[in-house]
Formats: C-alpha cells, structure tokens, sequence
C-alpha cells in the first residue's frame, strides 16, 4: 500500500482522543500539502484543534486529506495567500457545499475561515464565509469551540447570532454594508438586528511563547524544517506594511523559558532550524539565541533566517548563518533613496546598506537578497535613479557578493497609513527600468507580477461587492484580464476596477472595513499617512 504524505509527519505534539460525541470539523488549507504545512499558521491552529478531545479534526488540502467526517459540523480555511480563494471555492464545490452562506441550509456545515488575509479585509469573501476568526488564533479557536459546544443543538440562525458574541469573531451575514449608490462608495456597515456588536475587534494573543512548528516532515516546501517564531510585528511601523500594523503590538518570544526549550525539541526530529518574524534581529535576546546556535556541538545544524532589519547584519551574523549552512541573508530596503525612506518611515541609511553588504561578505556568505518596491506614494524617477547607484555602491563595496533584487509594486492595505493610497498606474514602467538598467551590472532582478499587484489591490480594498467579481473571474480564468472582463459584466452593480485600485481615497471617508477594528484608531493612521518630500 502506497505511503501517503501523512504518513511522513514527525509529530512535535499529542494529539487528543476525540470522544465519542466530539464535533466532526474539517481544517482545510487551500494549496497543495506541501505549502500548507509549511505555513506555522496552518500548522498551529491544527493542532490546537488535535489536542482537544471535543473535537474530531480531518485535515485536508488541494491534492491529499484525512479520512474526512461524512457530516462535518464545521469545515474551517485557513487563508494566506489572496488567490488562494479559488481554491476554497473549488473545494467547497467538491464536498456538496454551496459557495455562497446564504444558500447553506441546516444539514451544511458552518464554514469558518482566518489568517492574515482574512484579518486584514474579510469583506470580498464575506459571502463565502459563515464565520471569520480576526486576529492571532492562540486563544480565539478555543473560543470558538466552546461557544459552538454551547449551541450545537440550535438552529443555524442561534448558532451564528451565539458566535458572533464572541469577541475577535465575525459574522459577515449578520452585517449590511450600505452604499452612497450602485457604484458609489461604501457609505457604513450596520449590525442588521439588535444585540449584534457595531464593531468587531481583531484578537490579539498577548503571550511570550509564540508559534513553533507541531509538525517536521521531508514532504514540506521547506523540506524538514524546524520554524520557531521570534518576534510577531514588528518596531520599525514603515507606513506600508501590513506585517507591522496589523499584528501589533510587537512582541517577542521568551527565550529561556520558551525558545530554546522549543528549539531543543526540534532538533531531536531534524537539523534544519528556520527563525521566522517580520524583524528577527531585533529581539533584544536575539545575540543570545544565536550565540546558542553557534555551539560546536550545533555543527550539524542548518540554519536559515526571515528577513533581517539591515542595521543588524554584522560579521558574526554572516559567519554563523554562513557556517549553519545558509548562502545568503535577506533585507529590505524597500528604495534606494534616503528622502524616499524618510516619507515611508523605514529608518535606514545608505551607509547601513552598504555596511552590510561588507559585513555580508566579510562573513563567508555568497549573496544577499534586497526587497524593494516601486510605485511608493511621492516616488519620483530620481528616487529610481538613486536605487540603480545604491547597486552600483553596492558592487564596489562586496565585490565577491552575488546581489539578488527582489522588487514588487506598492499594494494598499487594510489599517496601514497608506491604505488611502491607490496603485501607481506607472509602476509596470518602473519595472522595466530597473530591469534594463540593473541586469547589466549583473545584479539578478526578480520583479513581482505587475498584473498580480493589481488584482492583490482589488482584493486588499475591496468591498462586499467584490465577491461577485471573485465568483464570476473562476469561470474566465486568472489572469487580470479575466478580473476586467468580470467587472465589464457587472457594470452598473459596484465601481469599476479604477476605484479600488488606483484611486487615492480621501482620509476620514468611510472605508469597507471600518467595522473592523484594527490595532490602530483611523485617526491615528492619517497622522501618519502625510508624504513630507
């Protein structure tokens, strides 16, 4: 009989014996196995729901699953990627479950979802959800469990109305978004009965022992990896960033008492150890750990980092990750102009950049990664222009360093102080500047889909309404095409795609997620959201 992937995972927990009346739940990520289990998210949340005996959880993904429940009574997504959506919809579609909520009766399972996505703006995918889990799951699963064991016996409608009492939960279909018109904004969001809450508040885990992997196994993308949480948010607020604002406030991982115990347990299954979090260096333990990691007798261990803040990479970081087994270290720069930097926040010289590529160098590494972007609100060419001489400096300075430039578009997010800001129409052009004028200095660019910033802008911005364009674009395919051709149809019933994604929206105007409460009050992200040249 054939192995399945299953049949490969290194357990790092206990899983519970589900009791005899336990609820049949299914906890789906919406890829192939071999990402879904990479992602900590997905992998957490799994096994907090394993290690409950009221619950009898099945996993199950694009390509592989569990032996599934024949009547699960709720069926959970955990969604990290935007346009991961098609795939919940198709696999919805595959068990007998309408894609719409208002169409599930009473013997179809509530259909929960959660993660960054989700958290950010749930409004485009409102229609497909039951429930939204907002924020960190450490704690809001099990919130959800108890207040559905308090119901269970009720009618969908008691069900609904009972979880969307529980603070860090959502329940779109109890919620009615209101127009200035068809195609006009979104003018407020309103409970539809009483006793519903006006706003929903993301929740956040408050804890120092943040996420490790529950599971190794050599079928990950990661192949074997080991990941442990280090930081989540992240100090430096650049006015972009979603990683920053959205799961504020920055915490760190208790190190004796949690990190190194937890690393210890990793490396009794695997050698390769992954620290992951928006600014990994920047836990003020963070030399300590890696000073551990260091030990002779950690010769064998494989180490690779998240991307580090630049200001931090030093010649000792260089020659631990170099002799731990990695070939390169990762930075954002986001631009190479300073002035630029300044009006996004990011608190970065060039002098910096470049004593890091020395530092780099001078540590044994081969290469270095640099994220950047372009179509920044205020860029200008000379902006572009002063990123190509960063690159130049860069080569003279570490000149044995392979330079690899990773570059997407600006995209608007939810709760950021640039979510007012629309997509630089002009970005594809900036692009191809960078291409034509970096490749012959032999640095490798990779720049992101421009067409793929544009549908990730849709759907960072969009409203309820949007959901009838991501239901029509599966019967026309992916591309941004498919998206124009899908509002072409729906001409009339919502703003066209110019709107959501171009346009500069006017700060204090209602937005689609303002019954959303991010960790940030409105008015304090238009404080920061003026551009200062």
């Amino acid at each position: 009989m054939a192995r399945s992937e299953f049949d490969f995972e290194h357990l790092l927990f206990t899983p519970a014996t589900p009791a005899a009346d336990a609820v049949p739940l299914v906890y789906a990520f919406p890829n192939t196995y071999s990402v879904g289990i990479t992602s900590l998210g997905y992998q957490v949340i799994w096994s907090l729901l394993a290690s409950r005996g009221d619950v009898a959880v099945s996993r199950l993904f694009t390509d592989v699953s569990e032996s599934l429940p024949q009547q699960p009574e709720l069926f959970g997504f955990s969604l990290s990627w935007e346009l991961d959506y098609v795939n919940i919809l198709a696999l919805l579609e595959q068990h007998g479950i309408p894609i719409q909520a208002q169409e599930r009766g009473e013997s179809d399972p509530l259909i929960f979802g959660g993660g960054p996505v989700l958290t950010a703006n749930p409004e485009p995918f409102a229609d497909f959800f039951d429930v939204i889990l907002l924020g960190d799951g450490e704690g809001l699963v099990d919130a959800l469990i108890q207040a559905y064991q308090r119901v269970r016996g009720g009618s969908r409608t008691q069900k609904l109305q009972a979880l969307a009492q529980v603070p860090g939960i959502y329940v779109p279909s109890l919620y009615e978004p209101h127009y200035q018109e068809p195609t006009g904004p979104v003018e407020r969001i309103l409970p539809k009965e009483a006793g519903i809450p006006d706003t929903i508040r993301k929740h956040t885990f408050r804890g120092n022992t943040l996420s490790v992997s529950t599971v190794v196994t050599p079928k990950a993308a990661w192949e074997n990896i080991y990941m442990l949480e280090v930081v989540r948010s992240c100090p430096e607020m650049c006015r972009f960033c979603l990683a920053s604002y959205l799961t504020l406030p920055f915490r760190v991982a208790d190190v004796e008492g949690h990190l190194l115990p937890a690393l210890e347990r990793g490396l009794q299954v695997t050698n390769r150890i992954g620290l992951l979090g928006a600014s990994v260096t920047q836990h003020p333990q963070f030399e300590e750990v890696l000073e551990y990691l260091a030990q002779d007798r950690l010769a064998h261990v494989r180490l690779s980092l998240a991307s580090v803040r630049t200001g931090t990479v030093t010649s000792r970081l260089a020659q631990v990750l170099s002799s731990r087994g990695s070939k390169s270290i990762t930075v954002a720069i986001e631009s190479g102009s300073e002035q630029l930097r300044q009006i996004i926040h990011k608190k970065l010289h060039n002098e910096e950049i470049l004593a890091a590529a020395t530092h780099a160098q001078a540590g044994g590494l081969g290469g270095m990664k640099f994220y950047g972007m372009v179509g920044i609100p205020a860029e200008t060419q000379a902006d572009l222009e002063q990123t190509v001489a960063l690159f130049k400096a860069l080569k003279q300075v570490a000149p044995r360093l392979r330079f690899t430039f990773g570059c997407s578009t600006f995209v608007p997010k939810a709760h950021t102080p640039f979510q007012w800001y629309g997509v630089d129409p002009q970005a594809e052009k900036k692009l191809q500047f960078f291409q034509k004028q970096l490749r012959p200095l032999g640095i490798e660019f990779r720049p992101e889909s421009y067409s793929w910033s544009v549908i990730q802008a849709l759907i960072s911005r969009g409203d309820r309404r949007v959901g009838k364009v991501l239901t029509l674009v599966r019967k026309f395919g992916e591309s941004l095409g498919s998206y124009k051709r899908a509002f072409k149809e729906l001409k009339g019933q919502l703003p066209p795609l110019e709107y959501y994604v171009h346009s500069d929206w006017i700060p204090g105007d209602p937005l689609p997620w303002d019954h959303i409460q991010g960790p940030l009050s409105p008015e304090r992200l238009q404080q920061q959201s003026a551009l200062h040249r």
